[in-house]
């Protein structure tokens, strides 16, 4: 008899999303989704795009142009560094393209002059404590543990349109498939 695998094995590259499997127990990445912004044989650094964290931008960057801007928990490595994505690269030259219309960092002061001359929005960049980070080969062992699923269509509005309340689910429902069935997994499948 035939073994069902329901996560067959994708091997990542820097730009895909990597999303949790439903009952992952790790707090720091239950019920995630990671955009991978880098991966290489030395190791994997991504943004978890989906734990809004308590503080606003303007709570860690004296100056910043607006009071409302969210920071989102990037990963539990470094919680002490600021990181961020955007869809600006007409604006932010600097940035490194991570997947088609998703660019990673820049520079930072332009940014905040570009926001406070409104000519970049709260809806085209998105901002992060921390990062989420995998040595060499700790990735794939994840992967091989079925920890993750990787999406490989990764598109800027899983990160500057979708509710990060329902991103988890709706990146799921979009793979269609067996995902679509995963995405109505309970939580906890005792309350069921």
């Amino acid at each position: 008899m035939e073994h069902f695998d329901a996560f067959k094995r994708v091997n990542p590259n820097k730009g895909d999303l990597l999303i949790s499997e439903p009952y992952l127990s790790d707090p720091n990445f239950e019920r995630s989704v990671i955009l991978l912004c880098e991966h290489d044989v030395s190791g994997s650094i991504g943004f978890v795009l989906n734990r809004l964290s308590e503080l606003s931008l303007a709570e860690v960057i004296e100056g910043a142009p607006d009071d409302e801007i969210p920071l989102f928990i990037g990963g539990p490595v470094q919680q002490d560094t600021l990181h961020f994505v955007h869809c600006s690269p007409h604006l932010m030259e600097e940035g490194r393209e991570i997947a088609r219309g998703i660019y990673w960092g820049g520079d930072f002061e332009k940014l905040m002059e570009l926001m406070s001359a409104g000519l970049v929005t709260a809806d085209e960049v998105r901002f992060f404590i921390g990062y989420s980070g995998w040595g060499a080969g700790q990735l794939s062992e994840e992967l091989d543990a079925n920890s993750w699923i990787v999406n490989k269509k990764t598109a800027p509005q899983y990160i500057f349109e979708y509710s990060h309340e329902e991103l988890w689910r709706q990146v799921l429902k979009d793979m269609g498939g067996k995902f679509r069935a995963f995405s109505n997994f309970p939580a906890d499948p005792r309350l069921n």
